[in-house]
C-alpha cells in the first residue's frame, strides 16, 4: 500500500488515538474504495458541529455500547465523512480541521480553501496556506 498523504501533499500524520478514530479504528483518516463514506477528514469537534449533525440524522454524540461506541465530546479529534463535513460547512457549521492529518482524498468533495479556511494547525511551512 503506498504511503497515505494529506491534502498539503505531505505524510498523513495521526488524528487521534483517544478516542480511537478512523474507519480502520488505527487513529488515522485512512481510506481504500471501501470507505463508502470517505472518513478522511481530521476535525476538532465542536458543539455546533455535533449539534448540526445530530439534526441532520448522523448523530456522534450518543454513546452506542452495543458498537463500542461511547459517544464523541467537543474538542475530540475524528475522521469524519467528507460529506457530512462539507454539509456542515455550506449550512456554517464547520468544524475546525487538521490538515496534516486530513486525507487527500477529502479533496474529492471538499476544496481545499474551504478546508484552510478551517485549519486548526499551521504546516511547518507556512507558504504552504498561500
Amino acid at each position: 500500500m503506498d504511503e497515505s498523504r494529506n491534502v498539503l501533499g505531505g505524510p498523513l500524520q495521526e488524528c487521534s488515538g483517544d478516542p480511537v478514530t478512523g474507519f480502520y479504528r488505527d487513529g488515522c483518516c485512512n481510506t481504500d474504495p471501501a470507505d463508502f463514506g470517505s472518513h478522511t477528514v481530521c476535525a476538532v469537534l465542536s458543539e455546533e458541529f455535533l449539534a448540526h449533525q445530530k439534526s441532520v440524522g448522523n448523530d456522534l454524540s450518543t454513546p452506542r455500547p452495543e458498537y463500542g461506541f461511547s459517544g464523541l465530546n467537543p474538542g475530540d479529534r475524528w475522521c469524519v465523512c467528507a460529506s457530512r463535513w462539507q454539509q456542515a460547512y455550506v449550512a456554517g457549521a464547520a468544524s475546525p480541521v487538521i490538515l496534516a492529518a486530513t486525507h487527500a482524498r477529502a479533496l474529492d468533495l471538499i476544496p481545499l480553501e474551504a478546508l484552510r479556511e478551517h485549519a486548526a494547525d499551521i504546516p511547518s511551512d507556512p507558504s504552504e496556506l498561500l
